[in-house]
């Protein structure tokens, strides 16, 4: 019987881009990693295509990516970074202009379905590969990060407007509402479901987020 001592490290880069033609490569085979996927399906990823898709040789694919798990987990590592830098510069904003709790709260929840739910049907084709490959630890580590970050925001707004009524956010009510939102994502985005990106979904998510702060939806 294995034990979590005994699973596979993930695959990584063979090595990181620096110079401009680098990062070209790399950019053109994660564009063609995602047009494929979006296209025909997780299915019909292999090294090959994707080298066949971005106009390289095999080789050249090599040279950076062992595998195509390792571009996938590449390709979703960049994103997740891209979205704690989208979440930090909203609630930057939100909170030097004084934003309401409640509009700050529903901006967060639009930037989270949009990242990890996919506001049409073939990114969620992707997103949803990535749900499923993606390792626990990443996402685990994320969470909390981002459960720490809205907080703190969070509370700088209860603290500087007028908010009566309003809780100031707890670590575990922050836990609660991260854990409760990007699971109801998660599992949208898994199922496919049609609710995924529907104005409803959002004012749901919306509601579950103000209800433990103690405010109106």
């Amino acid at each position: 019987m294995k034990t979590p001592h005994d699973a596979q490290p993930a695959p990584r880069m063979r090595k990181q881009p620096v110079q401009a033609r680098a990062q070209r490569t790399i950019e053109t085979i994660f564009a063609a990693t995602a047009q494929i996927v979006e296209s025909d399906g997780e299915g019909a990823l292999t090294t090959n295509r994707i080298a066949e898709k971005a106009g390289f040789s095999i080789g050249t694919l090599y040279q950076y990516f062992p595998s195509k798990e390792a571009i996938l987990l590449a390709m979703i590592g960049r994103q997740r970074d891209r979205t704690q830098q989208d979440l930090q510069a909203m609630l930057d904003r939100a909170v030097a202009e004084r934003w309401p709790v409640r509009e700050a709260v529903r901006e967060l929840v639009a930037l989270l379905v949009q990242a990890f739910g996919g506001t049409s049907r073939p990114r969620r084709a992707f997103i949803r590969m990535a749900w499923r490959i993606d390792h626990h630890d990443n996402i685990t580590q994320a969470l909390r990060e981002g459960a720490d970050r809205n907080a703190t925001a969070l509370a700088q707004l209860i603290a500087a407007g007028d908010a009566p009524g309003v809780r100031p956010p707890t670590p575990v009510m922050m836990f609660v509402a991260t854990r409760a939102v990007m699971g109801v994502i998660r599992s949208a985005s898994l199922e496919d479901s049609p609710l995924l990106g529907t104005p409803a979904f959002e004012d749901e998510l919306v509601r579950l987020v103000c209800g433990l702060l103690a405010i109106e939806a």
